[in-house]
Protein backbone atom coordinates (compact mmCIF):
# COMPACT_ATOMS: atom_id res chain seq x y z
CA UNK A 1 0.00 0.00 0.00
CA UNK A 2 1.10 3.79 -0.96
CA UNK A 3 2.41 5.39 2.26
CA UNK A 4 0.09 8.59 0.94
CA UNK A 5 -2.85 5.79 1.73
CA UNK A 6 -1.40 5.03 5.24
CA UNK A 7 -1.13 8.13 5.99
CA UNK A 8 -4.17 9.73 4.35
CA UNK A 9 -5.51 10.31 8.12
CA UNK A 10 -4.53 13.29 10.35
CA UNK A 11 -4.12 13.99 13.77
CA UNK A 12 -6.78 15.94 15.57
CA UNK A 13 -4.97 18.99 16.12
CA UNK A 14 -3.66 19.22 12.41
CA UNK A 15 -7.58 20.09 11.64
CA UNK A 16 -6.79 23.85 10.38
CA UNK A 17 -8.77 25.94 13.14
CA UNK A 18 -11.21 27.52 10.97
CA UNK A 19 -12.52 24.20 9.68
CA UNK A 20 -13.03 22.42 13.41
CA UNK A 21 -16.03 21.25 14.65
CA UNK A 22 -17.63 21.80 17.66
CA UNK A 23 -19.27 19.00 20.00
CA UNK A 24 -21.29 16.67 18.44
CA UNK A 25 -24.58 18.40 17.35
CA UNK A 26 -27.71 16.60 18.59
CA UNK A 27 -30.68 17.93 16.31
CA UNK A 28 -33.90 17.05 17.24
CA UNK A 29 -35.59 19.82 15.25
CA UNK A 30 -37.39 19.63 12.64
CA UNK A 31 -39.44 21.83 10.13
CA UNK A 32 -43.48 21.00 10.25
CA UNK A 33 -46.25 23.57 9.54
CA UNK A 34 -44.20 26.65 9.72
CA UNK A 35 -42.48 25.53 12.94
CA UNK A 36 -39.45 23.78 14.01
CA UNK A 37 -40.92 20.84 16.21
CA UNK A 38 -38.80 19.07 18.22
CA UNK A 39 -38.63 15.54 17.50
CA UNK A 40 -38.61 13.48 20.93
CA UNK A 41 -37.98 9.86 19.43
CA UNK A 42 -35.19 8.10 18.56
CA UNK A 43 -32.05 9.69 16.68
CA UNK A 44 -30.15 8.46 13.64
CA UNK A 45 -25.83 8.69 14.39
CA UNK A 46 -24.54 11.17 11.68
CA UNK A 47 -20.71 10.39 11.38
CA UNK A 48 -17.93 11.52 9.11
CA UNK A 49 -15.90 9.45 6.43
CA UNK A 50 -12.98 10.89 7.68
CA UNK A 51 -10.85 9.24 10.52
CA UNK A 52 -8.40 11.25 13.26
CA UNK A 53 -5.42 9.70 15.04
CA UNK A 54 -5.24 10.14 18.36
CA UNK A 55 -2.21 11.04 20.33
CA UNK A 56 -1.36 7.15 20.24
CA UNK A 57 -1.91 7.15 16.15
CA UNK A 58 -4.72 5.02 16.32
CA UNK A 59 -7.69 6.24 14.35
CA UNK A 60 -11.36 7.12 14.57
CA UNK A 61 -13.84 7.74 12.78
CA UNK A 62 -15.38 11.24 13.47
CA UNK A 63 -19.20 11.44 14.83
CA UNK A 64 -20.54 14.30 13.49
CA UNK A 65 -24.03 13.88 15.85
CA UNK A 66 -27.22 13.01 15.22
CA UNK A 67 -30.67 13.70 13.88
CA UNK A 68 -34.02 12.68 13.93
CA UNK A 69 -35.49 9.79 13.04
CA UNK A 70 -39.14 10.27 12.35
CA UNK A 71 -41.59 7.29 12.20
CA UNK A 72 -44.80 7.34 9.88
CA UNK A 73 -47.25 8.90 11.65
CA UNK A 74 -44.55 12.40 12.03
CA UNK A 75 -44.11 12.19 8.11
CA UNK A 76 -48.38 11.66 7.83
CA UNK A 77 -48.50 15.14 10.08
CA UNK A 78 -46.19 16.77 7.36
CA UNK A 79 -47.84 15.06 4.24
CA UNK A 80 -51.08 16.92 6.04
CA UNK A 81 -49.33 20.19 6.68
CA UNK A 82 -48.31 20.52 2.69
CA UNK A 83 -52.05 18.79 1.81
CA UNK A 84 -53.79 21.56 3.84
CA UNK A 85 -51.47 24.40 2.81
CA UNK A 86 -52.00 23.66 -0.85
CA UNK A 87 -55.89 22.82 -0.28
CA UNK A 88 -57.00 21.66 -3.50
CA UNK A 89 -55.00 24.67 -5.07
CA UNK A 90 -57.37 27.00 -3.15
CA UNK A 91 -54.44 27.92 -0.67
CA UNK A 92 -52.42 30.49 0.17
CA UNK A 93 -49.81 30.01 -2.13
CA UNK A 94 -50.95 28.11 -5.21
CA UNK A 95 -52.91 31.03 -5.55
CA UNK A 96 -50.44 33.44 -4.79
CA UNK A 97 -49.17 35.89 -7.43
CA UNK A 98 -46.23 34.88 -9.48
CA UNK A 99 -43.99 38.18 -7.91
CA UNK A 100 -45.47 37.28 -5.02
CA UNK A 101 -43.91 34.03 -5.08
CA UNK A 102 -40.75 35.04 -6.48
CA UNK A 103 -40.23 37.61 -3.66
CA UNK A 104 -40.64 34.62 -0.74
CA UNK A 105 -37.65 32.91 -2.82
CA UNK A 106 -35.37 35.54 -2.89
CA UNK A 107 -36.17 36.03 0.60
CA UNK A 108 -34.65 32.54 1.82
CA UNK A 109 -31.89 33.00 -1.26
CA UNK A 110 -30.56 35.98 0.91
CA UNK A 111 -30.87 33.88 4.32
CA UNK A 112 -29.08 30.95 2.25
CA UNK A 113 -26.23 33.00 1.38
CA UNK A 114 -25.68 33.91 5.28
CA UNK A 115 -25.07 30.31 6.13
CA UNK A 116 -22.37 30.08 3.18
CA UNK A 117 -19.80 29.09 5.61
CA UNK A 118 -21.63 26.56 7.86
CA UNK A 119 -23.03 24.76 5.03
CA UNK A 120 -19.64 24.39 2.89
CA UNK A 121 -17.62 23.15 6.46
CA UNK A 122 -20.22 20.80 6.21
CA UNK A 123 -20.15 19.55 3.25
CA UNK A 124 -16.56 18.64 3.64
CA UNK A 125 -17.22 16.75 7.15
CA UNK A 126 -20.32 15.06 5.71
CA UNK A 127 -19.68 13.79 2.68
CA UNK A 128 -15.90 14.53 2.39
CA UNK A 129 -16.32 16.88 -0.71
CA UNK A 130 -13.34 19.53 -1.34
CA UNK A 131 -13.29 22.28 -0.25
CA UNK A 132 -13.21 24.01 -3.63
CA UNK A 133 -16.42 21.25 -4.80
CA UNK A 134 -18.00 22.00 -1.63
CA UNK A 135 -17.70 25.82 -1.78
CA UNK A 136 -18.51 25.37 -5.45
CA UNK A 137 -21.61 23.68 -5.02
CA UNK A 138 -22.95 25.79 -2.72
CA UNK A 139 -22.35 29.04 -4.62
CA UNK A 140 -23.79 27.02 -7.94
CA UNK A 141 -26.93 26.21 -6.02
CA UNK A 142 -27.48 29.90 -5.12
CA UNK A 143 -26.79 31.16 -9.11
CA UNK A 144 -29.36 28.32 -9.89
CA UNK A 145 -32.19 29.83 -7.83
CA UNK A 146 -31.36 33.27 -9.31
CA UNK A 147 -31.48 31.75 -13.23
CA UNK A 148 -35.05 29.72 -11.81
CA UNK A 149 -36.45 33.39 -10.94
CA UNK A 150 -35.64 35.14 -14.00
CA UNK A 151 -36.56 31.43 -16.08
CA UNK A 152 -40.19 32.06 -14.52
CA UNK A 153 -40.12 36.04 -14.96
CA UNK A 154 -39.60 35.03 -18.79
CA UNK A 155 -41.86 32.43 -18.93
CA UNK A 156 -44.85 34.98 -16.98
CA UNK A 157 -44.18 37.61 -18.95
CA UNK A 158 -44.79 35.50 -22.59
CA UNK A 159 -48.28 34.46 -20.41
CA UNK A 160 -49.42 37.49 -19.80
CA UNK A 161 -50.82 38.39 -23.09
CA UNK A 162 -54.09 36.91 -24.46
CA UNK A 163 -54.67 34.66 -27.96
CA UNK A 164 -57.35 35.25 -30.22
CA UNK A 165 -57.51 31.86 -32.07
CA UNK A 166 -61.13 31.34 -34.15
CA UNK A 167 -63.33 33.86 -32.06
CA UNK A 168 -61.93 32.75 -29.01
CA UNK A 169 -60.51 35.05 -26.26
CA UNK A 170 -57.76 33.17 -24.53
CA UNK A 171 -55.05 33.43 -21.62
CA UNK A 172 -52.63 30.59 -21.05
CA UNK A 173 -50.86 30.40 -17.78
CA UNK A 174 -48.17 27.83 -15.66
CA UNK A 175 -50.41 26.74 -12.59
CA UNK A 176 -49.22 24.29 -10.00
CA UNK A 177 -49.78 20.38 -10.03
CA UNK A 178 -50.10 19.77 -6.00
CA UNK A 179 -48.12 18.64 -3.23
CA UNK A 180 -44.91 17.53 -3.75
CA UNK A 181 -42.29 14.93 -2.73
CA UNK A 182 -38.79 16.08 -3.03
CA UNK A 183 -35.58 13.68 -2.35
CA UNK A 184 -31.90 14.54 -2.85
CA UNK A 185 -28.89 12.79 -3.42
CA UNK A 186 -26.04 12.40 -1.08
CA UNK A 187 -23.16 13.00 -3.97
CA UNK A 188 -25.13 16.95 -4.57
CA UNK A 189 -26.95 16.69 -1.38
CA UNK A 190 -27.77 20.58 -1.60
CA UNK A 191 -27.44 21.84 -5.13
CA UNK A 192 -29.34 18.76 -7.27
CA UNK A 193 -31.68 18.30 -4.45
CA UNK A 194 -32.81 22.29 -4.74
CA UNK A 195 -33.06 21.77 -8.83
CA UNK A 196 -36.19 19.98 -7.99
CA UNK A 197 -37.39 22.16 -4.54
CA UNK A 198 -37.06 25.58 -5.79
CA UNK A 199 -39.08 24.85 -9.04
CA UNK A 200 -41.70 22.82 -6.96
CA UNK A 201 -42.07 25.44 -4.30
CA UNK A 202 -41.62 28.62 -6.82
CA UNK A 203 -44.32 26.94 -9.37
CA UNK A 204 -47.03 27.03 -6.45
CA UNK A 205 -46.60 23.41 -4.73
CA UNK A 206 -46.44 22.71 -1.55
CA UNK A 207 -43.35 20.23 -0.76
CA UNK A 208 -42.50 17.39 1.60
CA UNK A 209 -38.45 17.32 1.26
CA UNK A 210 -36.50 14.59 2.97
CA UNK A 211 -32.59 15.47 2.87
CA UNK A 212 -30.32 12.18 1.70
CA UNK A 213 -29.12 9.98 3.84
CA UNK A 214 -25.88 11.50 3.61
CA UNK A 215 -25.58 15.09 3.76
CA UNK A 216 -28.23 15.27 6.59
CA UNK A 217 -26.63 18.13 9.05
CA UNK A 218 -25.99 20.45 6.37
CA UNK A 219 -29.60 21.60 6.18
CA UNK A 220 -29.96 22.57 9.53
CA UNK A 221 -28.52 26.05 9.20
CA UNK A 222 -31.43 26.60 6.50
CA UNK A 223 -34.36 25.31 8.27
CA UNK A 224 -35.02 28.59 10.10
CA UNK A 225 -34.35 30.16 6.41
CA UNK A 226 -37.20 27.83 5.21
CA UNK A 227 -39.52 28.73 8.09
CA UNK A 228 -39.33 32.43 7.84
CA UNK A 229 -39.76 32.87 3.98
CA UNK A 230 -42.71 31.07 3.19
CA UNK A 231 -46.62 30.31 4.48
CA UNK A 232 -46.86 27.93 7.13
CA UNK A 233 -47.21 23.94 5.82
CA UNK A 234 -45.86 25.18 1.91
CA UNK A 235 -42.08 23.42 2.91
CA UNK A 236 -42.09 20.17 5.49
CA UNK A 237 -38.63 18.98 6.14
CA UNK A 238 -38.82 15.11 7.36
CA UNK A 239 -35.84 12.92 8.66
CA UNK A 240 -35.55 9.14 8.85
CA UNK A 241 -35.51 6.09 7.13
CA UNK A 242 -37.59 5.98 3.54
CA UNK A 243 -39.41 2.90 4.29
CA UNK A 244 -40.48 4.46 7.64
CA UNK A 245 -41.30 7.92 6.25
CA UNK A 246 -41.39 7.65 2.27
CA UNK A 247 -43.07 4.41 1.58
CA UNK A 248 -46.06 5.46 4.23
CA UNK A 249 -46.45 9.17 2.05
CA UNK A 250 -46.43 7.49 -1.33
CA UNK A 251 -49.00 4.90 -0.21
CA UNK A 252 -51.78 7.35 1.09
CA UNK A 253 -51.91 8.51 -2.41
CA UNK A 254 -51.90 12.36 -1.55
CA UNK A 255 -48.09 13.21 -3.01
CA UNK A 256 -48.80 14.26 -6.27
CA UNK A 257 -45.37 14.89 -7.91
CA UNK A 258 -42.27 12.63 -6.77
CA UNK A 259 -39.01 14.34 -7.52
CA UNK A 260 -36.02 11.86 -6.74
CA UNK A 261 -32.61 11.49 -7.61
CA UNK A 262 -31.18 7.89 -6.76
CA UNK A 263 -31.60 4.12 -8.17
CA UNK A 264 -34.23 3.48 -10.63
CA UNK A 265 -35.12 0.26 -7.97
CA UNK A 266 -35.98 2.63 -5.66
CA UNK A 267 -37.92 4.63 -7.92
CA UNK A 268 -40.06 2.24 -9.21
CA UNK A 269 -40.70 0.47 -5.65
CA UNK A 270 -41.96 4.09 -4.88
CA UNK A 271 -43.62 4.28 -7.36
CA UNK A 272 -45.24 1.25 -7.45
CA UNK A 273 -47.13 2.20 -3.89
CA UNK A 274 -49.00 5.19 -4.88
CA UNK A 275 -52.81 3.85 -5.67
CA UNK A 276 -53.90 6.30 -8.15
CA UNK A 277 -50.21 6.45 -10.43
CA UNK A 278 -51.73 8.12 -13.13
CA UNK A 279 -51.97 10.95 -11.30
CA UNK A 280 -49.02 11.43 -10.37
CA UNK A 281 -45.92 13.16 -12.01
CA UNK A 282 -42.67 11.93 -11.89
CA UNK A 283 -39.67 13.75 -12.17
CA UNK A 284 -36.34 11.01 -11.67
CA UNK A 285 -32.52 11.17 -11.92
CA UNK A 286 -31.85 7.58 -11.98
CA UNK A 287 -28.75 5.26 -12.70
CA UNK A 288 -26.02 5.71 -15.56
CA UNK A 289 -22.94 4.10 -16.96
CA UNK A 290 -22.07 6.69 -19.01
CA UNK A 291 -18.90 5.31 -21.89
CA UNK A 292 -16.74 7.19 -22.92
CA UNK A 293 -15.52 5.98 -26.48
CA UNK A 294 -11.78 6.69 -27.66
CA UNK A 295 -10.85 6.66 -31.54
CA UNK A 296 -7.78 5.23 -32.68
CA UNK A 297 -7.18 9.16 -34.07
CA UNK A 298 -8.21 10.90 -30.98
CA UNK A 299 -6.21 13.69 -29.44
CA UNK A 300 -4.78 11.61 -25.95
CA UNK A 301 -3.76 14.94 -24.58
CA UNK A 302 -7.30 15.41 -24.48
CA UNK A 303 -8.72 12.21 -23.92
CA UNK A 304 -7.04 11.38 -20.88
CA UNK A 305 -7.53 14.94 -19.34
CA UNK A 306 -11.30 14.68 -19.83
CA UNK A 307 -11.25 10.84 -18.17
CA UNK A 308 -9.76 11.66 -15.47
CA UNK A 309 -11.83 14.51 -14.45
CA UNK A 310 -15.13 12.71 -16.08
CA UNK A 311 -13.90 9.36 -14.10
CA UNK A 312 -13.01 10.85 -10.52
CA UNK A 313 -14.16 14.17 -10.14
CA UNK A 314 -15.36 13.59 -6.44
CA UNK A 315 -13.86 10.30 -6.78
CA UNK A 316 -16.45 9.47 -9.69
CA UNK A 317 -19.27 9.85 -7.29
CA UNK A 318 -21.80 11.17 -9.79
CA UNK A 319 -24.32 10.29 -12.12
CA UNK A 320 -22.82 12.07 -14.85
CA UNK A 321 -19.30 10.32 -14.31
CA UNK A 322 -17.74 8.42 -16.89
CA UNK A 323 -18.06 5.27 -16.11
CA UNK A 324 -17.03 2.71 -18.62
CA UNK A 325 -14.10 3.57 -21.35
CA UNK A 326 -13.98 1.68 -24.58
CA UNK A 327 -10.69 2.59 -26.50
CA UNK A 328 -9.06 1.58 -29.70
CA UNK A 329 -6.85 -1.37 -29.82
CA UNK A 330 -4.10 0.71 -31.07
CA UNK A 331 -3.71 3.31 -28.87
CA UNK A 332 -5.05 1.58 -25.60
CA UNK A 333 -1.32 1.49 -24.25
CA UNK A 334 -0.43 4.28 -24.48
CA UNK A 335 -3.84 5.70 -23.08
CA UNK A 336 -3.54 3.46 -19.96
CA UNK A 337 0.29 4.59 -19.51
CA UNK A 338 -0.56 8.41 -19.37
CA UNK A 339 -3.72 7.93 -18.03
CA UNK A 340 -1.81 6.06 -15.31
CA UNK A 341 0.69 8.69 -14.83
CA UNK A 342 -2.13 11.54 -14.60
CA UNK A 343 -3.81 9.47 -11.65
CA UNK A 344 -0.42 9.70 -9.90
CA UNK A 345 -0.38 13.53 -10.13
CA UNK A 346 -3.41 13.52 -7.98
CA UNK A 347 -3.03 14.43 -4.77
CA UNK A 348 -5.09 12.15 -1.84
CA UNK A 349 -6.13 13.81 1.46
CA UNK A 350 -8.56 15.63 3.27
CA UNK A 351 -11.52 17.82 1.92
CA UNK A 352 -9.42 21.20 3.14
CA UNK A 353 -6.24 20.16 2.33
CA UNK A 354 -5.26 22.94 -0.55
CA UNK A 355 -5.17 21.70 -4.11
CA UNK A 356 -6.59 17.97 -3.08
CA UNK A 357 -7.93 15.63 -5.78
CA UNK A 358 -8.85 12.78 -4.24
CA UNK A 359 -10.85 12.29 -0.40
CA UNK A 360 -12.32 9.48 1.92
CA UNK A 361 -16.20 8.04 0.44
CA UNK A 362 -19.28 8.74 2.50
CA UNK A 363 -21.10 5.79 1.89
CA UNK A 364 -20.94 2.67 4.15
CA UNK A 365 -19.81 -0.27 2.47
CA UNK A 366 -18.69 1.14 -0.06
CA UNK A 367 -15.08 0.09 0.27
CA UNK A 368 -16.15 -3.45 0.45
CA UNK A 369 -18.61 -2.89 -2.74
CA UNK A 370 -15.40 -1.55 -4.79
CA UNK A 371 -13.08 -4.45 -3.65
CA UNK A 372 -16.09 -7.36 -4.75
CA UNK A 373 -16.23 -5.81 -8.57
CA UNK A 374 -12.10 -5.21 -8.32
CA UNK A 375 -11.93 -9.01 -7.38
CA UNK A 376 -14.14 -10.16 -9.73
CA UNK A 377 -12.54 -8.62 -12.57
CA UNK A 378 -9.01 -9.54 -11.67
CA UNK A 379 -10.80 -13.10 -11.20
CA UNK A 380 -11.77 -12.98 -15.03
CA UNK A 381 -8.58 -11.71 -16.51
CA UNK A 382 -8.20 -8.17 -15.65
CA UNK A 383 -5.20 -6.03 -14.07
CA UNK A 384 -4.41 -3.25 -11.96
CA UNK A 385 -2.82 -0.96 -14.29
CA UNK A 386 -1.87 1.95 -12.02
CA UNK A 387 0.29 2.11 -8.74
CA UNK A 388 -1.11 1.52 -5.74
CA UNK A 389 -5.14 0.89 -7.32
CA UNK A 390 -7.48 -0.53 -5.09
CA UNK A 391 -5.61 0.27 -2.16
CA UNK A 392 -8.08 1.10 0.79
CA UNK A 393 -7.81 2.32 4.44
CA UNK A 394 -11.14 3.12 6.09
CA UNK A 395 -12.98 5.22 3.89
CA UNK A 396 -10.51 6.08 1.69
CA UNK A 397 -9.79 3.98 -1.62
CA UNK A 398 -6.92 4.94 -4.26
CA UNK A 399 -8.13 4.94 -7.93
CA UNK A 400 -7.93 1.71 -9.94
CA UNK A 401 -7.60 1.37 -13.73
CA UNK A 402 -8.59 -2.28 -14.70
CA UNK A 403 -7.99 -3.64 -17.72
CA UNK A 404 -8.94 -5.47 -19.96
CA UNK A 405 -12.36 -5.58 -19.09
CA UNK A 406 -15.11 -7.55 -21.10
CA UNK A 407 -18.75 -8.36 -20.27
CA UNK A 408 -18.12 -11.26 -18.34
CA UNK A 409 -16.94 -8.87 -15.50
CA UNK A 410 -19.79 -6.91 -12.99
CA UNK A 411 -17.21 -3.61 -13.62
CA UNK A 412 -18.64 -3.83 -17.06
CA UNK A 413 -22.56 -4.02 -16.16
CA UNK A 414 -22.46 -2.37 -12.72
CA UNK A 415 -22.91 1.31 -11.79
CA UNK A 416 -19.76 1.58 -9.71
CA UNK A 417 -20.25 5.50 -8.67
CA UNK A 418 -16.76 5.53 -7.39
CA UNK A 419 -12.86 5.72 -8.43
CA UNK A 420 -12.88 2.54 -10.30
CA UNK A 421 -11.91 2.90 -14.09
CA UNK A 422 -12.38 0.30 -16.37
CA UNK A 423 -11.04 0.24 -19.53
CA UNK A 424 -12.46 -2.33 -22.19
CA UNK A 425 -10.03 -2.54 -25.78
CA UNK A 426 -12.28 -2.85 -28.78
CA UNK A 427 -10.95 -3.21 -32.61
CA UNK A 428 -14.70 -2.42 -34.05
CA UNK A 429 -17.21 0.21 -33.63
CA UNK A 430 -19.96 -1.96 -34.36
CA UNK A 431 -19.56 -3.85 -31.14
CA UNK A 432 -19.32 -0.67 -29.43
CA UNK A 433 -22.20 0.65 -30.93
CA UNK A 434 -24.30 -2.58 -29.93
CA UNK A 435 -23.12 -2.73 -26.23
CA UNK A 436 -24.26 1.09 -26.36
CA UNK A 437 -27.67 0.19 -27.57
CA UNK A 438 -28.26 -2.75 -25.52
CA UNK A 439 -27.38 -1.23 -22.27
CA UNK A 440 -30.60 -0.41 -19.90
CA UNK A 441 -28.88 3.00 -19.44
CA UNK A 442 -28.91 5.65 -21.83
CA UNK A 443 -28.18 9.36 -19.96
CA UNK A 444 -24.80 10.83 -21.72
CA UNK A 445 -21.86 9.65 -23.98
CA UNK A 446 -18.87 10.76 -24.70
CA UNK A 447 -16.42 10.72 -27.90
CA UNK A 448 -13.11 11.82 -28.23
CA UNK A 449 -11.47 12.14 -31.97
CA UNK A 450 -10.56 14.04 -34.73
CA UNK A 451 -12.02 12.14 -37.65
CA UNK A 452 -15.63 14.38 -38.83
CA UNK A 453 -16.31 11.01 -40.55
CA UNK A 454 -16.34 8.33 -37.43
CA UNK A 455 -17.02 10.77 -34.94
CA UNK A 456 -20.18 11.77 -37.15
CA UNK A 457 -21.31 8.15 -37.85
CA UNK A 458 -21.23 7.53 -33.94
CA UNK A 459 -23.25 10.37 -33.33
CA UNK A 460 -25.95 9.27 -35.42
CA UNK A 461 -25.08 5.55 -34.03
CA UNK A 462 -25.78 7.08 -30.72
CA UNK A 463 -28.08 9.93 -30.57
CA UNK A 464 -30.84 8.02 -30.57
CA UNK A 465 -29.93 6.20 -27.17
CA UNK A 466 -28.51 8.18 -24.79
CA UNK A 467 -29.91 11.93 -24.21
CA UNK A 468 -26.95 13.85 -24.34
CA UNK A 469 -23.56 13.38 -26.25
CA UNK A 470 -20.39 15.19 -25.42
CA UNK A 471 -17.89 15.64 -28.03
CA UNK A 472 -13.75 15.72 -27.08
CA UNK A 473 -15.30 16.53 -23.35
CA UNK A 474 -16.34 14.72 -20.34
CA UNK A 475 -20.25 14.40 -19.27
CA UNK A 476 -21.71 16.74 -17.32
CA UNK A 477 -25.13 18.35 -16.09
CA UNK A 478 -24.23 22.09 -17.04
CA UNK A 479 -24.75 24.27 -18.16
CA UNK A 480 -28.25 24.33 -16.08
CA UNK A 481 -30.16 25.87 -19.35
CA UNK A 482 -29.43 22.73 -21.50
CA UNK A 483 -32.09 19.87 -21.19
CA UNK A 484 -30.57 17.29 -18.06
CA UNK A 485 -32.81 14.08 -18.48
CA UNK A 486 -31.80 10.31 -19.61
CA UNK A 487 -33.23 7.44 -21.57
CA UNK A 488 -34.63 3.84 -20.57
CA UNK A 489 -33.85 3.12 -16.61
CA UNK A 490 -31.48 6.47 -16.26
CA UNK A 491 -34.32 9.55 -15.84
CA UNK A 492 -38.10 10.29 -16.21
CA UNK A 493 -38.87 13.78 -17.14
CA UNK A 494 -36.41 16.22 -18.16
CA UNK A 495 -34.79 18.93 -16.08
CA UNK A 496 -33.07 22.31 -16.88
CA UNK A 497 -33.79 25.74 -15.45
CA UNK A 498 -36.69 26.13 -17.60
CA UNK A 499 -37.48 22.65 -18.13
CA UNK A 500 -37.99 22.37 -14.48
CA UNK A 501 -40.07 25.22 -13.97
CA UNK A 502 -42.50 23.02 -16.49
CA UNK A 503 -41.97 19.78 -15.01
CA UNK A 504 -43.70 21.00 -11.46
CA UNK A 505 -46.72 22.85 -13.11
CA UNK A 506 -49.61 21.83 -16.01
CA UNK A 507 -50.85 24.95 -18.57
CA UNK A 508 -54.26 26.16 -17.49
CA UNK A 509 -56.26 28.11 -19.98
CA UNK A 510 -59.55 30.87 -19.14
CA UNK A 511 -60.97 31.44 -22.69
CA UNK A 512 -64.40 33.35 -23.90
CA UNK A 513 -66.33 33.74 -26.85
CA UNK A 514 -64.47 37.33 -28.69
CA UNK A 515 -67.72 39.29 -28.44
CA UNK A 516 -67.73 42.93 -27.33
CA UNK A 517 -69.66 41.83 -23.78
CA UNK A 518 -66.96 39.25 -22.95
CA UNK A 519 -64.09 41.62 -24.39
CA UNK A 520 -65.82 44.15 -21.65
CA UNK A 521 -66.22 41.48 -19.00
CA UNK A 522 -62.52 40.68 -19.27
CA UNK A 523 -61.22 44.28 -19.39
CA UNK A 524 -62.56 45.29 -16.17
CA UNK A 525 -61.08 42.18 -14.62
CA UNK A 526 -58.10 42.93 -15.52
CA UNK A 527 -58.62 46.88 -14.77
CA UNK A 528 -59.77 45.96 -11.42
CA UNK A 529 -57.14 43.22 -10.25
CA UNK A 530 -60.17 41.19 -9.78
CA UNK A 531 -58.11 37.82 -10.73
CA UNK A 532 -54.67 36.86 -10.10
CA UNK A 533 -54.77 34.09 -12.87
CA UNK A 534 -56.39 36.48 -15.51
CA UNK A 535 -53.21 39.74 -16.04
CA UNK A 536 -51.37 41.15 -18.03
CA UNK A 537 -48.63 42.58 -15.70
CA UNK A 538 -44.91 42.23 -16.77
CA UNK A 539 -42.99 41.03 -14.73
CA UNK A 540 -39.87 43.31 -14.19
Amino acid sequence: MGKSVVDIFPRSEAVPKQFQLSNPTEQREYLLNGQLVIWKGVLAPVTSPIFLCDETGEEHQVVLGSAPQLDAEAAHEALHSAVSAYDKGRGLWPTMRVSERIDRVEQFLVRMREQRGEVVNLLMWEIGKSLKDAQKEFDRTCDYIVETVDALKELDRASSRFELKEGVLGQIRRVPLGVALCMGPYNYPLNETFTTLIPALIMGNTVVFKPAKLGVLLLRPLLAAFRDSFPAGVINVIYGRGQDTVSPLMASGNVDIFAFIGTHKVANTLKKLHPRPHRLRSVLGLDAKNPAVVLQNANLDIAVEEAVTGALSFNGQRCTALKLFFVHQRIVEDFLERLSARIGSLRPGMPWDEGVGLTPLPEPGKIEYLQQLLSDALEKGAKVINPNGGDSNHSFFYPAIVSPVTPEMRLFREEQFGPLIPVVPYESLHDVIEHITCSDYGQQLSIFGEDPSEVGRLVDACVNQVARININTQCQRGPDSYPFTGRKDSAEGTLSVADALRAFSIRSVVATRFTKSNKHLVKQIIEGRESKFLSTDYLL
